[in-house]
């Protein structure tokens, strides 16, 4: 059976959404995996996600844009002056007021203080600097915002993650709340906390993103997927950082 049949029939027999998981029940897709996956993570020389993070601290170094400045070159140190700054996004703007995602935070250093052109989301280049500095915060609590300029963007993110989508008529929430360590087409359904992007992904056998996992998710349940970097999106970012508030960053992890 494909996971998009069986994802049909599941959102047939769900009932209505039954709440968030309490925090003393909540658990890391790590430990969901097999002990073989888990080892693969914790080891740095077997970790394949360990390549793009040495790309990114290569990247870190090297001056870019009209000004030949690099990401260094600011910020110096970088497991001082990053430490904790991916446990911290999506942060709140202060120009816009809005949601700003760890990449968004990278892009617009790379236009205001390098003169270089932003990177595309998904490239090479933006994960490689993204794993680098999310893995700075590795271990550390992860620690968004929570104040009445974030509180309605965390909302809106909650939203979109109890609103059924596409034409399977399902919500995020029913998978990852209500149905959780139970199996959908011989994979076990994790919570979704989000403690590892970008992370190394079996199926893709590459790294991805946090916005490409959703737009999978909503592609799999035939919605139309948000744009990339688009307010949905990063609020729903925003709402899961804060769902998984506490946990611990894994950047770089592995999944299967």
């Amino acid at each position: 059976m494909s996971a998009r049949c069986a994802a049909v029939l599941l959102a047939a027999a769900l009932p209505a959404l039954a709440g968030e998981i309490p925090p003393a029940q909540r658990v890391s897709g790590y430990e969901q995996m097999s002990r073989e996956t888990r080892a693969m993570q914790d080891d740095a020389a077997a970790n394949p996600a360990a390549l793009w993070v040495a790309e990114g601290e290569a990247l870190w170094k090297l001056k870019a844009g009209t000004v030949e400045r690099a990401c260094a070159d600011c910020h110096g140190e970088s497991g001082d002056s990053m430490k904790g700054v991916a446990a911290r996004h999506p942060v709140i703007d202060s120009g816009s007021g809005r949601p700003r995602n760890l990449e968004q935070s990278i892009n617009r250093c790379r236009t205001m203080r390098q003169g270089a052109a932003p990177l595309d989301y998904e490239s090479r280049e933006l994960l490689a600097l993204t794993a680098f500095v999310a893995s700075q915060s590795r271990g550390m609590p992860i620690a968004v915002e929570e104040s009445e300029r974030s509180r309605p963007f965390i909302e809106a993110g909650r939203e979109i993650f109890e609103l059924r989508l596409g034409q399977v008529d399902i919500a995020c929430a029913q998978c990852h709340d209500d149905y959780w360590g139970r199996r959908l087409a011989g994979s076990v359904i994790p919570q979704g906390h989000p403690t590892g992007y970008p992370l190394y992904r079996l199926e893709w056998q590459g790294v991805g993103s946090l916005q490409r996992r959703l737009r999978g998710c909503m592609a799999g349940v035939r919605a139309q997927p948000f744009d990339y970097g688009s307010p949905e999106l990063v609020n729903l970012e925003l709402f899961l950082m804060w769902r998984a508030r506490d946990m611990a960053v894994e950047t770089p992890a592995i999944r299967p």
